[in-house]
């Protein structure tokens, strides 16, 4: 039986290669989604131990807590210069090297900063005099000395930087030149992603980042035979408030601790895409093996008839799904190394340049690619295995024979509703239930949403045949438009490629091209007139075509394409279902993406009430508090404030800091932040913002109600570098949903900036004269020339460059999923296909009486466009459903119907419908009458 089911493999090529395609993609995501993440792991891997090179202990300042750095505003603590003089007295030091570092921007020769997505722009200081510490290779000139700069050769190549150049480098205050004197490259890493570097000697450093007498770290190397740990405990006696240390290994541990973190999390995240993607192939390969067995019914009776058992039948079926599944994975896992390369370009695209040292293919991702496409391959197999294994002996000579029903098939409207409902209930769990944590409410939405689909798959037979109806006229219509559109699209390509093939070489291939052009569009033309006018004269008068013997009325082939998707509910419903899945998923992406964004937009418009915004280049780094002094300089201003930001420990009683506190992101604003923006006060009024003074702080309401605050409330706030701040609450205000530009806790700037190291502004709020006016904003830009970091932006400019990061992330997530839908394409084009061969006699027949082959290909078309269609509206009405649920969930977000998004999800089904039908559509235009008309 091995062999027979092994050679009916080979028998039925195309079929197989079409069902395996799902498979192939959906091991592909799996294994790209492995060689990405371990490519990246080793990357940063390299990076970190490269940064630690020769050192066996590492001084840096200390936190008072731990900081999460989430708006790029939080840094350890520096510390005294001093310090590295008592290192070097140590009687276990060899060598102790002393360096600062910060965000250094290029500025390149257009006057802007270089900066490549969201990679990081590193300042730091370099000592040649002690090449173990130095983790650059110097690949051209020379280290710097005084007012020079090496920069790394990968931003030199893109921007055509040169030993000798002048360059600028805006740090804490405005521009600074410097001559580049060399270019550098990182260890032994091919690339550090869209980074930039830039290397200084020391006081240059300092000056820069504004840290005179101040250093960041000290590495340390012991004197031979002493260990790390011996080092660092001698280290330690010596430390003053405020610093720490670490082994070289340790602190090359902490820094990649964020690091791997995310990593982590990218991982999981890709490989979701690659799970859906094996859960719709999983429904291609379940609906074109049921299909395949119904066809092969007699082949399987005559089987039984002969002898075999059952369990042999069973057998067959399984072997040869295992065998597609093995070789698919296999096929998979290679082509996953194309992907991950295409998702290191994809993440470039959208401004996530990743460090890449090669891509790495660890044993554990062939194991585990293999095992879940093989076995995704067989689970999918064994519901049509088992029907394989009922098909009655008798079969083999009766004519018009059909599987029997299973004995659990009147159950499936009951067991289809209640997997739906408990779906639902395990959804509603995860996202309204106490207690979970974050593994477990994901567990729970990720089962709720797979029992869910499940469900609508199994019921949507029920709504095959209504819905075919309802989109039956549609799909008539989109079809004859999308032809007459993409028609002369498509054609003439064609045509062009093919005497470019296969016309005459060289110039002669170039000149017949476009002499076909020249001829063919014309043709096309008259061709698209006539189809227009021939649905017209349909329209006026249905049996005007029938006027011409042995042709059949166009909507006669139509009508027949809408009944072939009905003849069989369960088939078309599975079909569909594949492309459901992905489409409720991008509906769901979509409504939450519209549901961030509405608000967000509302919210900018109720408090932005001034003219512009400075923000940095990139949108979301912080920009120093000199660019504020250099726009408050600006001719027309009319008022002008900032919002700092930082992180700080907070609690809430008259004793200091308890352990039990939390850490939150502190805010701070200038006294005159009223003028500029408007908040809605719960408890107060405009005029908290200037009576904060050295102890005040206002809330969000919220946040007030957490923590049962109200005014007069005291407050305790505990800086990173250790200063207690007694804070009294002086209002609290309530933000809109969209949220608002203040942290947690918000206090004077004053303050913040007597107790914050290097503060930063988020943003800087301006009033002008006038409004915006193109004579204001040249004005602010020319204000900000010594800073090119800096960008003012109106209010509806602000609003875009702000949710362009999450459409960045939203394009990436439609690319994703665009996998699921290319998978269903394929499900569709296979379900075509089979049930081409199902339906050859008869296809010959309505031929014979008539059919011509272009209403052939339109019979096939009309029939694919309907069952896309169909998936369609289940996809987007229960991505819709999910939608709302999740927005219920969370209050930042509201519910909002991207109208535009399900047109264009629409539109692309029926492309994806037409496009399917293609391949089916001209092999059944090709049949042979008289040939289909014998066939078996």
């Amino acid at each position: 039986m091995t062999r027979f089911a092994l050679r009916g493999i080979l028998g039925r090529k195309l079929r197989t290669v079409l069902t395996a395609v799902a498979v192939v993609l959906g091991v592909a995501m799996v294994s790209g989604t492995f060689v990405l993440t371990d490519s990246i792991a080793k990357a940063f891997d390299a990076i970190f131990t490269e940064q630690y090179r020769g050192t066996d202990a590492v001084v840096t300042g200390k936190s008072a807590f731990d900081l999460s750095n989430n708006n790029n505003t939080s840094d350890l603590p520096s510390f005294d210069e001093s310090l590295l003089e008592k290192v070097r007295g140590l009687p276990d030091v060899r060598a102790a090297l002393g360096g600062v570092a910060a965000q250094a921007h290029l500025i390149g020769r257009d006057g802007k900063a270089i900066v490549f997505g969201g990679a990081p722009n590193l300042g730091f200081s370099v000592d040649p005099s002690q090449p173990a510490f130095n983790s650059l290779s110097l690949v051209d000139g020379g280290w710097p000395k005084g007012s020079e700069v090496v920069v790394d050769r990968s931003t030199a190549s893109k921007k055509h930087l040169r030993v000798g150049d002048m360059i600028g480098v805006q740090a804490q205050g405005p521009v600074v030149r410097f001559r580049i004197s060399g270019l550098v490259k990182f260890g032994a890493v091919s690339t550090i992603g869209g980074a930039t570097l830039a290397g200084f000697d020391l006081a240059s450093a300092q000056s820069l980042f504004d840290k005179q007498g101040k250093l960041d770290d000290i590495r340390l190397a012991g004197k031979s035979g002493v260990s790390p740990e011996k080092l660092v405990a001698e280290v330690q006696k010596i430390l003053p408030r405020g610093t720490q240390v670490r082994s070289g290994s340790s602190q090359a541990t902490k820094d990649a601790k964020d690091t791997n973190s995310f990593i982590t999390f990218l991982q999981t995240f890709l490989l979701a895409f690659g799970g859906i993607a094996l859960f719709v192939g999983s429904f291609v390969i379940a609906n074109s093996l049921s299909i395949t067995i119904a066809q092969r019914m007699r082949e399987f009776a005559t089987l039984r008839t002969l002898g075999a058992s059952r369990r042999q039948v069973l057998a067959s079926v399984i072997v040869e799904a295992l065998a597609m599944g093995v070789v698919a994975s296999l096929i998979g896992l290679f082509l996953g190394l194309a992907l991950a390369k295409g998702l290191f370009r994809l993440f470039n695209a959208v401004g996530f340049t990743l460090p890449n040292n090669g891509l790495t293919f660890e044993t554990r991702t062939i194991v585990v690619a293999l095992v879940v496409g093989i076995v995704i391959t067989l689970l999918a197999s064994l519901r049509p295995a088992f029907r394989a294994t009922r098909v009655p002996p008798i079969a083999a000579v009766r004519e018009g024979a059909v599987l029997p029903p299973g004995r659990f098939a009147r159950f499936r409207v009951v067991g289809a509703i209640a997997t739906a409902a408990l779906g639902f209930a395990a959804l509603l769990l995860g996202l309204f239930g106490h207690g979970l944590g974050t593994k477990g409410v994901l567990g729970l939405m990720g089962l709720g949403a797979l029992l869910i689909f499940i469900g609508v798959a199994l019921f949507a037979s029920r709504l095959v045949r209504p819905l075919a109806v309802v989109a039956n006229p549609v799909a008539r219509w989109a079809v004859f438009v999308l032809s007459v559109l993409a028609w002369p699209l498509f054609t003439l390509p064609f045509w062009l490629l093919r005497l470019g093939a296969w016309g005459p070489g060289g110039a002669g291939k170039r000149t017949l091209a476009f002499i076909g052009g020249a001829v063919l569009n014309p043709l096309l033309l008259v061709v698209v007139l006539i189809s227009i006018l021939r649905k017209a004269m349909t329209r006026w008068n249905p049996e005007w075509p029938a006027e011409f013997p042995g042709v059949l009325a166009d909507h006669s082939a139509t009508s027949v394409g809408s009944e072939n998707s009905q003849r069989n509910p369960q088939r078309t419903a599975s079909t569909a279902a594949a492309l459901m899945i992905g489409l409720a998923l991008v509906t769901l992406v979509a409504t939450l993406a519209a549901g961030i964004i509405k608000p967000f937009e509302d919210a900018v418009n109720k408090i932005f009430t001034s003219d512009y915004a400075i923000t940095a280049q990139n949108n979301f780094d912080p920009i120093p508090v000199s660019a504020a002094r250099a726009a408050a300089s600006t001719p027309g201003i009319d008022a002008i404030a900032s919002v700092r930001g930082g992180e700080g420990f907070v609690s809430f009683d008259d004793g200091g800091v308890r352990p039990s506190g939390s850490t939150a992101q502190v805010t701070a604003v200038d006294p005159s932040i009223g003028r500029v923006i408007t908040i809605d006060w719960k408890n107060g009024s405009n005029a908290v913002f200037a009576a904060l003074g050295a102890n005040g702080a206002f809330v969000d309401d919220g946040y007030a109600k957490k923590h049962k605050l109200s005014i007069g409330s005291p407050i305790a706030l505990l800086t990173p570098k250790g200063d207690t701040l007694h804070l009294v609450l002086k209002g609290i205000f309530k933000p809109p949903t969209g949220g608002s530009p203040f942290g947690a806790i918000t206090i004077s700037s004053s303050a913040f900036d007597a107790h914050y190291d290097q503060p930063q502004n988020l943003f800087t709020f301006v009033a002008m004269r006038g409004g915006v006016t193109d004579a204001n904003t040249a004005a602010l830009t020319s204000a900000l020339k010594s800073f090119p970091n800096a960008k003012a932006a109106t209010r509806d400019q602000f609003v875009k460059n702000q949710t362009s990061f999450l459409k960045n992330i939203l394009n990436i997530l439609y690319v994703l999923l665009a996998l699921s839908v290319v998978v269903s394409l394929f499900g569709i084009v296979n379900t075509l296909v089979l049930t081409v061969f199902e339906r050859t006699r008869e296809i010959g027949m309505l031929r014979a009486i008539g059919l011509t082959r272009r209403q052939t290909r339109q019979m096939i078309r009309h029939e694919s466009v309907i069952t896309a269609l169909i998936g369609a509206v289940l996809g987007i009405v229960l991505g819709l459903v999910l939608g709302a649920l999740l927005t219920a969930r969370v209050k930042e977000i509201v519910f909002v119907v991207p109208v535009t998004q399900l047109i264009v999800f629409t539109i692309a089904s029926i492309f994806v419908g037409i496009v399917a039908a293609i391949f089916p559509a001209r092999r059944a235009a090709r049949l042979n009458p008289l040939e289909a008309l014998h066939y078996e």
